[in-house]
């Protein structure tokens, strides 16, 4: 008999931290690998924050806090929602959780019933399929092509939706692509969802500070549908606070109350001292905090480096991203090619054809030591993912590198 459920076996496993953990293994063994494959800001937090952590060890907030969050951060929340969302959420509205996807997790396991359909426009973040599966939902993917800036267009999502229309799930900024919803393409999308009251959807908004286009749009601003969203957000993106693990939703008071009883069960609240430091990253306006709009103008010069840079390698067809720090470019013209003679790859996988996206990066990894992502991750075979969240210098040494082995193809 097989000790492990058949929830977790039939689970996949994360490629972006699979990805990842094989670039560390290399470079631990020697190799100068460079990594595009992580998903993380490679900036510290604001000093303002860290002192906040700091004040509240020494005032000793080091005991349970409730279930949902300090009462006051999460009046600082709702205060962030209004100020920069427009939107009205009251305390009674969000939970803090252990990082966005513990805030994701809560709010699909609250939502879906098994059989219930779960409508994910492709390409995707990696665990909104994983999640969904768990809650024994039926994903339904919805393809967005290169062609159309990867966005889910109105006659699509109309096309996807039956009666067993549970939610749907994406983000804005987008991460694999970087893509940004107006907001006209949003209350397109919104009008399509209202006529369908059983529907919910799930607006990942966690990268909403690393936006290049101008002021961030949230489905949830327009009042025929804001009782059908729920919107997640937390610190980990835009204030380079990704391993202090806070997340949070804005949602409708029973799928607010909903995700409580379940984190109640899950891991209580979230770190004492974590809250309080995302207490004073809630209080930062991103209209003129230094730290957010510097990071922000710091990856606005990178992403028009490497778009560049990108452009030039042969076979890569690359669309400009409008946010977040990922470039998601298609590169299926590479599938058929053969590898070199001499190729680690070849040599390690008893193969001569690049056949996927997935060959590809493994490919860029061993031979190019660059390591991406494959955007099977994704739901995209024709695409892969590089982060661009790393130096000037090493962004242009891993797109030399990436073009040298492209160049070697046949």
């Amino acid at each position: 008999m097989e000790r492990i459920s058949k929830r977790v076996l039939d689970m996949p496993a994360s490629e972006t931290l699979a990805m990842t953990a094989l670039a560390r293994e290399l470079k631990e063994k020697g190799q100068d690998v460079i990594s595009l494959s992580i998903g993380e800001p490679d900036f510290n937090t604001p000093e303002t924050v860290k002192e906040y952590a700091k004040q509240a060890i020494d005032d000793n907030f080091t005991h349970y806090p409730p279930v949902p969050g300090y009462a006051d951060l999460l009046k600082a929340i709702s205060n962030k929602f209004k100020r920069d969302n427009n939107l009205d959420y009251t305390t009674q509205q969000i939970v803090v959780s252990t990082g966005g996807k513990q805030s994701i997790y809560q709010a699909v396991m609250a939502l879906v019933n098994p059989g219930d359909e779960v409508i994910i426009p492709t390409p995707y973040w990696v665990s909104y399929r994983a999640i969904a599966q768990m809650a024994e939902g039926t994903p339904v993917y919805v393809p967005c092509k290169i062609e159309n800036n990867f966005k889910i267009t109105p006659a699509q999502l109309e096309a996807a939706i039956t009666p067993k229309t549970k939610l749907m799930m994406f983000s804005s900024p987008s991460n694999p692509t970087g893509m940004i919803y107006s907001k006209e393409e949003l209350r397109a999308i919104a009008e399509v969802v209202a006529k369908h009251p059983q529907m919910m959807i799930l607006s990942d908004e966690i990268y909403e500070h690393i936006n290049f286009v101008g002021g961030h749009e949230s489905i949830a601003q327009f009042d025929f549908i804001k009782d059908q969203v729920v919107t997640v957000n937390g610190v980990a993106k835009g204030f380079a606070m990704t391993g202090w693990r806070i997340g949070f939703i804005g949602a409708p008071v029973e799928v607010a109350k909903a995700c409580n009883k379940l984190q109640g069960q899950i891991t209580s609240a979230t770190g004492s001292i974590s809250q309080r430091a995302a207490l004073r990253a809630m209080e930062m306006d991103p209209k003129t905090s230094e730290d957010i709009i510097n990071m922000r103008n710091i990856f606005l010069k990178r992403r028009d480096l490497v778009y560049e840079l990108l452009k030039e390698i042969p076979g890569f067809e690359v669309s400009l991203p409008q946010g977040a720090f990922y470039f998601f470019p298609k590169v299926s013209s590479l599938f058929g090619k053969h590898v070199p003679a001499d190729s680690k790859f070849a040599a390690q996988y008893n193969k001569t054809v690049i056949e996927n996206s997935t060959d590809l990066a493994f490919y860029f990894l061993l031979d190019g030591s660059v390591s991406t992502v494959q955007g099977t991750a994704f739901g995209d075979d024709d695409c892969i993912r590089l982060s661009y969240a790393t130096s000037e210098d090493r962004l242009i040494e891993a797109c030399k590198r990436i073009k040298t082995a492209v160049e070697n193809l046949k």
